[in-house]
């Protein structure tokens, strides 16, 4: 049977994540490896952890700093793929899997590899909110043929993109295509990496694997939303994407990602002063281009 090791990036956010850690230990599959990447957390989570790490449960991953969800997949998706995991499974610290969800994961990538003829780039969850909604943030990017396998009666439809939140990424894809983009901080490098992989070919949302992302508000990304509290993060997530959009599609997507930016903050009524900002982080895309690295082991 293939290896798992899921992987779970935290910041700060301990008792979000005592309740992360105990669904995945509780999987009907459960991983063979659990890795925790503590992004130098200065609150209680290191005592937290510790029970877990004494009972052989959970490894921990302290980086020194903080290095964002960015930072915090690629170093333990390293760490999977030098244990010699064929499968990384992973999420954020308020992402709580129901128990199915790794199995229904596992089986459904090697059942889109056998109608397809090839593997799948990678398998994610559906993403429900607290409510028992979709999740805004979390929705996939459907390929142009999304219904392909559904219309075989497979519970799958075929994605481009997802988001971080429970996504199931071979080993082979860590080997072709390397590591997400630990520079990118935070925003959007979750979107880079599957549109990344899925140049292999598409990935899948399997339906009848699902988690619940434990947000404070149900809500997506959307620049019209922008304010003096969660500018910080946008201007991540514009310079990240108007980097993408330049370097990886070209001139024109470039401008269309600027004139979209530019109305919703119109329509959001976004102050002049945090326009400017974020004006500003969309120009320092232009400069910023980092480059996959890959685990030494591949090298």
């Amino acid at each position: 049977m293939n290896s798992v090791a899921a992987v779970i990036v935290t910041y700060n956010r301990a008792a979000k994540l005592a309740t992360v850690i105990k669904h995945v230990l509780a999987q009907a599959r459960r991983p063979d490896w659990v890795i925790v990447v503590d992004n130098a957390s200065t609150d209680n989570t290191p005592e937290l952890l510790n029970p877990f790490v004494a009972d052989g449960s959970v490894e921990v991953l302290r980086l020194p700093e903080n290095s964002g969800g960015a930072g915090g997949f690629s170093a333990g998706m390293t760490k999977a793929y030098e244990l010699g995991a064929d499968f990384v499974w992973i999420m954020d610290d308020d992402c709580y899997p129901d128990a199915e969800a790794l199995q229904a994961l596992v089986r459904g990538l090697n059942t889109a590899e056998n109608q397809m003829g090839f593997p799948p780039s990678f398998a994610c969850s559906v993403v429900l909110w607290t409510d028992g909604g979709i999740c805004e943030m979390n929705n996939p990017g459907t390929a142009w043929d999304w219904g392909r396998l559904l219309a075989r009666g497979h519970q799958m439809v075929l994605v481009n993109h997802c988001s971080f939140v429970s996504v199931l990424i071979p080993r082979w894809a860590i080997t072709r295509f390397g590591l997400p983009l630990k520079e990118y901080f935070i925003w959007f490098d979750d979107m880079e990496y599957t549109l990344r992989i899925s140049g292999a070919g598409p990935g899948v949302q399997v339906l009848d694997s699902t988690v619940v992302h434990d947000l404070a508000a149900n809500r997506g990304v959307n620049f019209g939303q922008i304010n003096a509290d969660n500018l910080w993060k946008y201007e991540y997530g514009i310079r990240n994407e108007a980097s993408y959009r330049l370097h990886h599609e070209g001139f024109v997507a470039f401008l269309a990602f600027g004139r979209r930016l530019l109305r919703m903050m119109s329509e959001g009524h976004v102050s002049r002063r945090l326009r400017l900002r974020a004006i500003k982080a969309l120009l320092r895309g232009v400069r910023f281009d980092p480059q996959p690295e890959f685990p030494r082991s591949v090298l």
